[in-house]
């Protein structure tokens, strides 16, 4: 999973390659920002508490093309608490991708150092790469974007740790989303923060992160909830993501605290019953190893896990979780295996960021090795809903998953009418691609219809449903970023809600 990197824990050894006498800093940024926004870089510190710092201050050199410039900001701070973030504001730059050289000045006791980027033990520091948009990003009107699985601070253990709500909120705002599920571990809140292995009081921890989501301003509006740990119909671990629910959810079956006792809590079907929420599973098909399958107890979401014929079906399988991987392809067959048995489940896209604004880094080897990636970086995919409020979720709704343009429906007594927008930012169109599964058939087919050009970033198809029980689309520009929708059902099915 993407996360910042935890490098202090040993797990009761008396050593650990990944470990430093200092705290873990970080200097993050957005990896996009939307017209009139400014760039903000900010500075992350973990377990000061432990291993004091004084923070001098901050230099960033901005670099793109033949451009270079520099933004200082002294900070002069002792940070001495568990957590730290500050955010450096470096105002409104022209378009353009930059790359950015970020340095901060420290200080532990008498000795002084410089931090280039983070002082992850084995990472080289690169430069933090940011893209300035020349337009805004497109989305119809009326429609709300957001990244719909994300981890806080309060997701915090001895591998990983997430950002604070507010920095997750201004990051947001920054890359143009709407709104944010801060969905955290359902383990993670059983436990203190502390002492990672010391039992501490759930629900007052979750409604510890109720009480600063609320204290945020209200846009982007970030939403509560949980990445419960739930049994599926074999007696795993799968995840279960639960945005906005009013109480905590106990869930530590793979919490990797209690080793081989690692049964699930509760059934999935338990808690869809208890919260009457929409629920999405999380990640579906994500492949996993068989170390992680026994240590873990993990399995992965089958149809029987849906809860189909429950009063609260899970309305939406995540299975674009930040890239589209190997459980991308297998996640995206089974919700089409789902479609055609006429369950008009949604996709879902999130990113599992715990933090990871730019791109992540994390723990690869406990003790011994970390990695780095932008395979999940957050608000990089994105679920764009048709709706007053993304809490607002029913299977065969309107919405879109993409990573840069914008593809939607609009349904008609007779057909459903497919727009398709994206701008020199995300690409010209590349494939447009129509799906449905005649009523008579049992599985989906490619629909061949021409679609009516705009502009190389404007195209719109109406398609008569004839005896078609839904139709949906896919798109792709030529610079590889990816959107497709939820299926439109035919007016005459019988769509659940």
């Amino acid at each position: 999973m993407p996360e910042y990197a935890e490098i202090h824990y040993k797990f009761k050894l008396p050593w650990s390659l990944l470990y430093k006498k200092e705290p873990e800093i970080l200097i993050d940024a957005p990896f996009q920002i939307v017209p009139d926004e400014p760039v903000k870089l900010f500075v992350v510190i973990r377990e000061a508490n432990r291993f004091p710092v004084f923070v001098h201050s901050l230099t960033a050199t901005f670099s793109c093309d033949k451009e270079r410039f520099q933004k200082e900001e002294r900070i002069g701070e002792s940070i001495s608490s568990p957590f730290y973030f500050r955010s450096v504001d470096c105002g409104k730059i022209p378009p353009g991708k930059y790359k950015v050289d970020a340095v901060l000045h420290v200080q532990f006791g008498k000795s002084e150092k410089r931090i280039r980027r983070f002082n992850l033990t084995g990472l080289n520091p690169s430069p933090l790469c940011i893209t300035v948009l020349k337009e805004p990003v497109p989305k119809p009107k009326d429609y709300l974007a957001g990244d719909t699985h994300v981890h806080t601070s309060l997701s915090a253990d001895p591998v990983e740790f997430g950002a604070s709500p507010a920095v997750l909120q201004q990051a947001a705002k920054a890359v143009g989303l709407d709104f944010v599920f801060c969905t955290d571990h359902s383990y993670d809140f059983a436990f203190s923060e502390s002492d990672y292995m010391q039992r501490t009081d759930a629900n007052a921890r979750y409604e510890n992160l109720q009480k600063k989501i609320a204290e945020l301003p209200p846009y982007p509006q970030m939403i509560a909830g949980e990445e419960i740990s739930a049994g599926n119909a074999e007696n795993r671990n799968v995840h279960l993501l639960v945005p906005g629910n009013a109480f905590y959810i106990p869930g530590e079956g793979d919490c990797g605290r209690k080793w081989l006792n690692n049964a699930p809590t509760l059934s999935i079907a338990n808690i869809v019953s208890q919260v009457e929420l929409p629920c999405i599973a999380a990640h579906p098909k994500e492949p996993m190893g068989r170390l992680e399958r026994f240590i873990f107890r993990r399995g992965e979401w089958k149809e029987c896990d849906l809860q189909k014929n429950s009063k609260n079906p899970i309305v939406a399988l995540e299975f674009w979780n930040g890239s589209r991987d190997k459980g991308f392809i297998l996640g995206r067959k089974f919700w089409i295996s789902e479609l055609e048995k006429g369950n008009y489940i949604l996709p879902f896209g999130g990113n599992d960021a715990h933090g990871d604004l730019n791109e992540y880094t994390g723990v690869q080897i406990p003790l011994f090795k970390l990695k780095r990636s932008h395979a999940h970086v957050f608000g990089y995919v994105r679920t764009v809903i048709q709706s007053e409020s993304p809490r607002s979720l029913h299977r065969g709704m309107n919405l879109y998953v993409t990573n840069g343009p914008a593809l939607w429906w609009k349904l008609s007594p007779s057909g459903a009418t497919f727009y398709f927008k994206s701008s020199t930012d995300f690409g010209a169109l590349k494939t447009l691609c129509f799906f449905g599964k005649k009523k008579t058939e049992i599985r989906e087919r490619q629909i061949d219809i021409s679609a009516t050009r705009f502009s190389d970033f404007e195209f719109s198809a109406e398609i008569p449903f004839g005896d078609y029980a839904y139709i949906r689309a896919e798109a792709e520009t030529e610079i590889n970023r990816f959107a497709l929708t939820s299926a439109c059902p035919a007016p005459t099915n019988n769509v659940h809600t």
